[in-house]
């Protein structure tokens, strides 16, 4: 579904993706992860174009996503994607954040976007929450609204930049879970330091430092043997902490 060919990026002199070659199949999760700097973050932004490359191909479901015949607006409609800091428009309801793309984007009535809305509330524990504003939620709820947000679109793949990176610890637990809920059969990509939840729902983990992917694995081979001697310190790190 999502396919990395030689993609290099730059930022001036510093080369932050470094000759890129991967790919993720339908249905599968894969997630990343390595130390910070390492260029995940960069490498799951590239996917919608929020970062552009230097250099290479990357194509979803077949497209190159720098066709410039590319709608970019209906391309993104169909990708995703669940930042750090959740980006909730303060100013909009939880409702109406939520049906604010499938209305303008996809053209829904108010009434179907906005009962699709409440069912996914209602999947994300927050059915009650859907007159309130962001500024009134936990960080917890705000990113299960993201989340929300995103699934509202039927985006047939789904990117999360270190959702709970923001969160207090006791709220990461709730997002992970409503992550795990999402997955049901979508393709996901998933930036994270969640070492659990990599082990428990990914079907791949791949692992990156200074802007390569050094290891790819299933999550038992990878936590319980991984090849690359980066991978196996970045490991034994964790396990000392």
């Amino acid at each position: 579904m999502i396919k990395f060919s030689n993609v290099n990026k730059w930022y001036g002199e510093y080369h932050a993706l470094v000759d890129i070659h991967a790919e993720v199949k339908k249905g599968e999760v894969v997630v990343v992860c390595g130390p910070s700097g390492s260029g995940k973050s960069t490498l799951i932004r590239t996917v919608n174009r929020l970062e552009e490359i230097g250099r290479g191909k990357i194509t979803f479901e077949g497209q190159d996503i720098h066709d410039k015949h590319l709608n970019l607006n209906m391309f993104r409609s169909r990708v995703g994607f669940v930042f750090q800091q959740f980006n909730l428009f303060p100013h909009l309801s939880v409702l109406d954040n939520i049906t604010l793309s499938p209305i303008r984007v996809r053209g829904l009535k108010r009434a179907e976007a906005e009962h699709k809305a409440i069912t996914l509330l209602t999947r994300v524990g927050l059915e009650g929450k859907a007159n309130a504003y962001p500024p009134q939620l936990s960080g917890g709820q705000q990113q299960r609204v993201a989340i929300a947000r995103a699934l509202a679109m039927d985006p047939p793949a789904m990117l999360f930049d270190e959702p709970t990176s923001a969160l207090d610890p006791e709220m990461v637990g709730e997002v992970l879970s409503v992550m795990n809920l999402a997955h049901e059969g979508m393709t996901m990509m998933c930036v994270t330091h969640e070492m659990g939840f990599a082990r428990e729902v990914a079907d791949r983990v791949w692992f990156m430092d200074a802007g390569q992917i050094l290891e790819t694995g299933t999550p038992d081979d990878f936590f319980s043997k991984p090849q690359h001697p980066r991978a196996q310190r970045f490991l034994s790190d964790l396990h000392a902490h």
